[in-house]
Formats: C-alpha cells, structure tokens, sequence
C-alpha cells in the first residue's frame, strides 16, 4: 500500500518506519525542514532503541522516505495517518490545531479514495471534526478510522511489531478491510484486532493511559504509607502484583510518572469529564498525588543534609522521565533539579541518553557529566532519578570515596538498604524499612 504518515515525531517515525519494514511504500511528511533533512541522512531527533536501524535500511530499500511536501505526500497516498502533536492548552484540554490542520491539507490534496487514520492522541470527537474539515474541501469518498497508539517510549518498536493488541475505530467496511490488511502482519500470533466505533477507539487511548498512571500514584500512596507504618512497600509490591486480578506492571513505587503522555492524557480526560459534567474525580487525585510525589526526593534530601543546601553540590543520576528514552518532557529530576537551584545548592548531572536534550532545557544552570561517577566529584549527596541499567549496579565503594558525604538518595529503590548501611552510606529509599528515612 502507498502510505502517508503526516508528522515525523515520535509516533509518526515509529509508525512510518515499521509499515515500511512490512513492504508498503511509506512517505513520512512533516513541516519541520532540519528534521526531514536530519532523517534523510539517518539522523533521528530522538532516541528510541532500535528505530534508527529501521530507518535506514528501509530507506535504502526505497521503501522509506521523508519529505516537507505534505501535499505531494497525501497525492500519492491510499492510507494517511495523522500523527502530529496534541500538546495540552492551559485548560488541559488537548490543542487539535494541527490535527486539524493536517485534515484541511487532506481534504484540498487528495486525488483517490482515502482512508484517514488519526493516530494522534485526541479526546473523543475528535474523528468527527477531521471528518468535517476534509468534507470543507473533498472531491473523493474518504473514510475515518481511529487508531489509538500505544507504544512505549524506549521499546515502541517491539511494541508496534508485536503488539498487544490492535485497536481500530471504523465507520465502513471499507475501512475495516483495508486497515486488516495493513495490520495483518502484525497480528500473525494471534494478538487481537479489536474493531469498535470511533469515539470507544477515542475514548480506549486515554482510559489505557488514565489507568495505568492510576496504578503509579496508588503504588507511591502505599510507598509513602510503608514508610509511616513500617512495612516494607517492595515485598507489599510482590504481594498485591502476584494477584491475578490485578498483576504486577506498572506497581513500582517511584518519583512520579512524566513523559508525553500520561501527564497530558490524563489531563485531557479530566477536562473532558469537566465539559460533559462527569467529573473524575479519581483521576483529579491522581494528578495531585504525582505532583507531590515529584517532590518527595527533594524533601528527604533536604532531611538528609538538615536542611543545609545552600552552598551544597548534589549529583543527581539521570535526567530522562525513564531509561532508554531521551524525553525529559515531565520528566521528577526537572522538578527536582528547580527545587535544588532554589534551595541555593549547586547540581552535577549525568544521564546515559538526554545529555542533549537536557543541555537544551537546563544551559549553564547544571553541570553536565560525562559519567555517572565523574558527577559524583566533590559532591555532597547522590540522587537516583532514573533506573538506567547502567544505575543498578554500580561501585559502591567508589561512590562512598567520591563523595563529600555518604548519601544516596535513591528514587527507584534500585539498593539493598542492608548492604548500603554496611558501607557506611546514609541510604534513603521509597516505602521501605531502614531506606525511607532520614
């Protein structure tokens, strides 16, 4: 099949990419000239492991290729996928503005009968208003199709190639057909297909992601609950997970869940809940339980140093909201690293993948480190924001030695509490005995 995917952001390349690695020929549009330059050369404006292979071989089978000319790209397309950004408005609702943008383009260029697939995350309603932007300009039949992602950011291409499941919104049985059969490949052992109507294909993303970021500030409430009570929340993770009805993904206690997605989805939600009067208000305290999370490390450093931060150097280990991604969007050590500038104190920064990126976001306020360990150089305490492989296992006694004085701060609780006490290092963790507090 001909293939247009409008946007070459982290969805788009993803998606592009790997229907591309199926045979079809695929042509990846986007507005931005560096970044259709950068790709054309195999440069990725991000880091996803395994993509950029993706990219260039596909491109050197001519099955791939990137262009500014997003006209000429809907021209030649049986199937265009939207897959530009939704960020959130100061409401927290999501902008559709280029969504809706791309659906004008649509309806003034196409030359055949379309299917037009919004993969871009968007509240429910949304098919409708592209429907009815490419109906202003249409002189061919065009049918809508939703098709939620659901990829996440440092394995997306097994989870595109090797989905779950599959999830498509549709409205005629010719698009049903023709999104079978693009998706057949993916579904060979026997993951679903699961057709719906649009608005519960709409409605699925976000209710996916609401649930999962649910998961994560529950498990931090009962985290910092084991620490009052004295129960460890590790073994209590192991305990609820191992129940059948609920599972063990997405129960580890943290700093707070950021990225691109579940802080604007659930966002979103609430604010669509808000418009049809059903307020959700268990979504509202997930919010505000990630927000406070987001400043638990700061807290128990601060208790750790009594208070004095003023003058103080911090090395803080990872910068990224999660390994194997260099996104910062949301990301606990942003919050984390405003509240040390603040406090007066100085920061060390090291982080395997989102040094770039974090130079972007931060300039001089941060010293950036080539290593992990270099960061740890005359530094006072040492905070784990991020679990990169690289974090789980370090040189205990190196660190003791590097730093001004013994303190780890540890985020993801990636330590044994017992083997650091033996070390002489002061070691404070999330929800467990002898790791929890100053």
């Amino acid at each position: 099949m001909n293939i247009t995917v409008i946007g070459s952001g982290y969805v788009g390349l993803v998606v592009g990419a790997c229907l591309a690695e199926t045979g079809n020929a695929v042509v990846c549009a986007d507005v931005d000239a560096a970044k259709i330059d950068g790709l054309k050369r195999n440069v990725l404006p991000i880091y996803e492991p395994g993509l950029d292979a993706y990219v260039e071989r596909n491109q050197q089978a001519g099955r791939l290729r990137f262009t500014t000319d997003v006209g000429e790209a809907i021209a030649a397309a049986d199937v265009v996928f939207i897959a530009v950004g939704t960020p959130p408005d100061e409401d927290g609702s999501a902008d559709l503005s280029h969504v809706l943008a791309v659906a004008d383009a649509i309806g003034k260029h196409m030359t055949r009968e379309l299917v037009v697939v919004t993969k871009s995350t968007v509240p429910v309603g949304t098919a409708a208003k592209v429907s009815a932007k490419i109906g202003e300009h249409a002189r061919f039949p065009y049918h809508i199709c939703s098709n939620p992602e659901f990829l996440k950011e440092g394995a997306a291409v097994d989870d595109f190639m090797k989905p779950d499941r599959v999830v498509l919104g549709v409205e005629t049985d010719h698009a049903r057909s023709v999104m079978a059969e693009l998706y057949a490949p993916f579904v060979r052992t026997g993951r679903p297909i699961i057709f719906m109507d649009i608005p519960s294909a709409e409605m699925t993303k976000y209710a996916a992601n609401a649930m999962l970021a649910t998961r994560i500030s529950f498990m931090n409430e009962i985290a910092n609950l084991c620490e009052q009570v004295g129960a460890n929340v590790d073994l209590v993770r192991k305990g609820v997970g191992s129940d059948d009805r609920i599972g063990p993904a997405f129960l580890f206690p943290g700093p707070g869940y950021g990225g691109s997605c579940f802080p604007k989805d659930v966002k979103a939600l609430v604010h669509t809940g808000d418009e049809f009067g059903a307020s959700l208000e268990i979504l509202k305290s997930v919010e505000a339980v990630n927000d406070r999370q987001k400043r638990l490390l700061f807290a128990k450093l601060e208790r750790a140093l009594d208070g004095k931060l003023r003058g103080a150097r911090i090395a803080v280990w990872g910068l990224a909201f999660k390994p194997n991604t260099d996104d910062m969007r949301e990301a606990p050590a942003l919050v984390l690293i405003d509240e040390l500038l603040a406090a007066g104190a100085t920061v060390a920064a090291h982080d395997p993948a989102a040094m770039p990126e974090a130079r972007r976001r931060l300039d001089d306020r941060v010293a950036f480190a080539d290593t992990g360990y270099a960061a740890l150089e005359g530094a006072d305490a040492l905070v784990v924001v991020t679990d990169w492989n690289e974090y789980r296992h370090p040189d205990f006694g190196r660190i003791r030695t590097a730093l001004r004085r013994p303190i780890v701060v540890d985020g993801r609780n990636l330590y044994d509490p017992a083997k650091m006490r033996a070390l002489g290092i002061t070691y404070l963790s999330i929800g467990r005995a002898g790791g929890g507090t100053a």
